[in-house]
């Protein structure tokens, strides 16, 4: 089994940060949820553990495919990585109250998504030739 590009272990790496970090919103809204509720924040601690869940299986499901090397993962990325940019930027404009780092934070998600397109040609050229070497002689 050969070892993958090093673009694709920091990818890799990306995803199972971006899972970890769900997990723990999801344990932190579940343990502190009388906490959160008593001091009102938003979104409540319902949403933010359901989001926090729903993204890391999704972490968890792509961390997976990239692994097992499936030709649907380069899909799944650049769906889980729109989804998850629009997700942050609706919990940031609808709960959450204004913030002065908006630029900082779109320069950090512009250049999280450009990394992962770049990234996902990689995974998708493999794919195509993975599919050439394992092709069966009739």
């Amino acid at each position: 089994m050969d070892k993958p590009p090093f673009r694709v272990t920091l990818l890799t790496w990306l995803v199972l940060i971006m899972s970890a970090w769900n997990g723990l919103r999801l344990w932190t809204a579940l343990a502190w949820q009388d906490v959160l509720a008593e001091f009102r924040a938003s979104p409540s601690p319902i949403v933010t553990a359901i989001s926090g869940g729903v993204w890391m299986v999704v972490g968890i499901v792509l961390v997976w495919s990239i692994w097992q090397k499936k030709p649907w993962t380069v899909n799944l990325l650049v769906g889980v990585a729109a989804g998850y940019s629009a997700w942050y930027w609706i919990e940031r404009l609808v709960w959450q109250n204004p913030h002065p780092n908006w630029l900082f934070a779109v320069i950090v998600n512009l250049a999280g998504i450009v990394f992962i397109l770049f990234n996902a040609r990689l995974l998708s050229r493999e794919a195509h030739e993975r599919k050439i070497e394992n092709r069966t002689v009739d």
